[in-house]
Parts: structure tokens; C-alpha cells; sequence
């Protein structure tokens, strides 16, 4: 069943009389699981929903209406479909003691997969709930594969389901669904021949494949070498050009290069990062995939808008350590433009250990302690990747603390790094 959390003002569940906090359970005598299943029985024109008010009393709504007009009815959230697993990197593993609540949820959610791009590794699905994918065309999905060999699958997710990835994908693709796929790198267990033997096979499941990302482990001071290390920077290089190898043919096959190494293996090797050609039509920008080179060139397209600001004689741009030689070079050109000194603070992270080098997991507390107070008229740009939709770092601590901690310099965080130094990002 779902429950009802909002009833729009106006709508057909108003005039109903539908009320917060209302179950419905079947739709059309068909059983409601969740909020998914709710959006796909209630396409039908005319309605029949079976509904438990919050008083526990059963009635029946008969509905008809025209297919483009809303119900009105926002479920709740569905309880979250945890994970099976153990992986032997699995982040959650290094989160430091004491960390917050969700930081601890071990989500693999098909929903959530098919709703917010969220990775799965569908070891917790059996036939049932991979019929539904396809009969519901869930698509496309984004899948953490890992390897495709089966015994080196089960040992990294220490789950017994976990060697059926190969069938299991070969059935979805079959329903007629897409899926993007995942790897990441763990040295000495999944690289080298491995990965090889994974590009090899996830591009022979055809088309229905869209992608491959190859994503280098990320550790923490709590879970490094328990049992996985970091890449080497040489490993990392051999990584990148192991998925060199499958692109040009992909790109003469199915027009698009297919297989993409995530920023973090380029900065690891120490390599220049690609053009924006490297990356298609961007599929996997909101994983991670691209994120350095959609910022600079953005900042490189937007970089004529900037001018000096009233009342800004420095500026501070705060990022992780692996940040600072990117942001470093563009420091002159926003010198110049507004008129003022440009200083780059590359913040350790001390929430998760230095292992951890990206500026989206950095913790408010460790941004106020490497920024060490704010003076008048410095401007302080805290990297928008690291808040959350409720403008809360990962340590708990929330934008307008750090804010106040750091008066009297004005502080702002955002994505665009020309609107936000301009104040214009939304």
C-alpha cells in the first residue's frame, strides 16, 4: 500500500475528500507495493482505488477523468530496500564513528535506481522482482556490475546471488530495458585481466548496455586496506587505457565512445582531463563522470561575466586537495576580472581521513578549521558539491553555521563558479 503525504488543492483527491495520512491499497483490485506501483496503475483513465482512512475506516473511490488530469495525491516515501551485501569497499564501512543516521542506510533500491540514477547491484532481486522491471519498464537502470566474472563477483559483494549479474542483465535487456553500468576498481582484485574480461563481455550483451563507468575505490582512514588499498597512480594510467581500448570501436558501432573513466582515475594518474568530446551526450555527469570538465568549461564559457564585486578585496576558493591544480590555473583569470587577490585552500579532509580527496565530501567542520576565519572583505567559495538539498554538509553541520563561523567574510557555495562568485547561482 501507499500512504498519502500531500492532496492537491483543487484536485480530484480533494473533491474525494481524501485526507494525509489515507492507505490505498489496490487500484483497480490490482495490490499497491509502493509509489511506483501506484504511478503505473493509476495511468488508466477510469479508476476503482480501495482506501483506508487514518481512522481505519474502508471505502471506495470510482473515478474517470481525462488521462492528462492529476489526482492530486502525493504518496509518502516507500521504505527504502536495503542492501544484501558486504562489499569488501563498501564505503558506509568507513564512515567515521558517530556519523550521521543516513550515512548509515545501505540503500539497493531499484526505485531509486530508476528514479535518481542511484547505483544497484539487483542481488536482491529474484525472478519476480526482475519481471516487474521489465514489466513495469523501469529503464534504464543503473547497475554496479563490478566484474562479470562470476566467482570474483561473489567474493566482492561476499553474496552468494551475486554471480548471476550476466543472466540476470541478459533478462532485463531482453524485457526490452537499458541499463548503465558500473565497475569500480578495486587493485588486485578487479583490475588488470579482469577488467579486461568485463568490458569485454558488458559490451557483447549489445546495446541495451549504454554504458560502462570505470570508478577508482574510495577508502577512508576507517576501512583503507581492510581488505582493499587505494590505486597507484600507474595502475590508475593502466586503468584509463584499458578503456581506451573498447571506445573507438564502440564509436564506430554504436556512434558513442561507451566506455568512460570517471574523473577521479585521471587525476589519480595524473593525467590532463579529456575534452568534452571524451564524455557523448554527458550520461553520467551526475555520477561523477565529466564533473571537472563540465566545470571548466563552464567557467570558461561564463568567464566574461565576471567583474569586481563592491566590497570584495580577496577571494578564497576552497576545494579538496585533488581540486587545487585545476583551480589554481584559473586563479589569474578571476584575478584580473574582478579586480582583487585570488587564493586557493585546499582542505584536508579530517572528517573522513586524508585517503579522501574530493571536495563534495568535505565536512563544514573541516572547511571552517582550513579556512581558519573570515576577515572583511574576503568573499569565501565553499564547494556546492558538498551540501545537501537541505544546505547541510556530511559531517551535520549546515551552510549558515560555517557562515557565521567565518564573519565577517561573506560566504556562498554554489555549482556555477562564475554565478557563484558573482552571486547569481541559483
Amino acid at each position: 500500500m501507499v500512504r498519502i503525504a500531500e492532496v492537491g488543492e483543487g484536485s480530484i483527491a480533494e473533491s474525494l475528500e481524501l485526507r494525509i495520512g489515507s492507505r490505498i491499497l489496490t487500484v483497480n483490485g490490482a495490490r499497491v507495493r509502493d509509489g511506483i506501483d501506484f504511478a503505473f496503475l493509476t495511468a488508466e483513465e477510469d479508476l476503482e482505488l480501495e482506501v483506508v482512512d487514518p481512522e481505519g475506516a474502508a471505502f471506495v473511490c470510482e473515478i474517470s477523468r481525462d488521462a492528462s488530469e492529476s489526482l492530486g495525491i502525493v504518496p509518502a516515501d516507500d521504505k527504502i530496500r536495503e542492501c544484501a551485501n558486504e562489499c569488501v569497499f563498501c564505503f558506509i564501512d568507513g564512515n567515521p564513528p558517530g556519523a550521521r543516521d543516513p550515512l548509515w542506510l545501505r540503500d539497493d533500491d531499484f526505485r531509486l535506481s530508476f528514479t535518481y540514477g542511484s547505483y544497484v547491484t539487483l542481488t536482491n532481486l529474484g525472478p519476480r522482482g526482475l519481471q516487474r522491471l521489465v514489466d513495469q519498464r523501469l529503464s534504464p537502470l543503473y547497475v554496479s556490475v563490478h566484474a562479470t566474472n562470476p566467482e570474483l563477483r561473489v567474493r566482492l559483494l561476499k553474496n552468494d546471488r551475486a554471480g548471476l549479474i550476466l543472466d540476470q542483465l541478459r533478462f532485463l535487456l531482453d524485457g526490452g530495458l537499458e541499463v548503465h553500468a558500473q565497475a569500480v576498481l578495486c587493485p588486485e582484485w578487479n583490475d588488470g585481466d579482469e577488467l579486461d574480461r568485463t568490458i569485454r563481455e558488458l559490451y557483447a550483451l549489445g546495446e541495451g548496455v549504454l554504458s560502462l563507468s570505470v570508478v577508482p575505490v574510495g577508502l577512508t582512514r576507517y576501512n583503507l586496506n581492510r581488505p582493499v588499498r587505494l590505486l597507484r597512480a600507474d595502475e590508475a594510467e593502466t586503468a584509463v587505457k584499458q578503456t581506451e581500448s573498447i571506445r573507438g570501436r564502440a564509436l564506430a558501432e554504436r556512434g558513442k565512445r561507451w566506455c568512460y573513466a570517471a574523473d577521479e582515475l585521471f587525476l589519480i594518474a595524473g593525467r590532463e582531463m579529456p575534452g568534452a568530446a571524451y564524455y557523448d551526450d554527458w550520461p553520467l555527469l551526475e555520477n561523477g563522470v565529466g564533473a571537472l570538465r563540465s566545470l571548466l568549461d563552464g567557467f570558461e564559457r561564463g568567464k566574461g561575466r565576471l567583474a569586481p564585486v563592491e566590497g570584495v578585496e580577496r577571494v578564497r576558493l576552497v576545494t579538496g586537495t585533488s581540486m587545487r591544480p585545476w583551480l589554481a590555473e584559473l586563479a589569474p583569470v578571476i584575478s584580473r576580472a574582478m579586480g582583487c587577490s585570488v587564493e586557493i585552500m585546499a582542505v584536508e579532509n579530517r572528517y573522513f581521513g586524508p585517503s579522501v580527496t574530493i571536495a563534495g565530501l568535505l565536512g563544514g567542520a573541516d572547511l571552517v578549521e582550513g579556512v581558519r576565519g573570515g576577515q572583511p572583505g574576503v568573499l569565501v567559495l565553499l564547494p556546492g558539491t558538498a551540501l545537501n538539498d537541505d544546505g547541510v554538509f556530511i559531517d551535520g553541520v549546515g551552510l549558515a553555521e560555517v557562515a557565521d563561523r567565518l564573519a565577517p567574510a561573506r560566504v556562498r557555495a554554489g555549482h556555477g563558479l562564475v554565478d557563484t562568485l558573482m552571486g547569481t547561482a541559483p
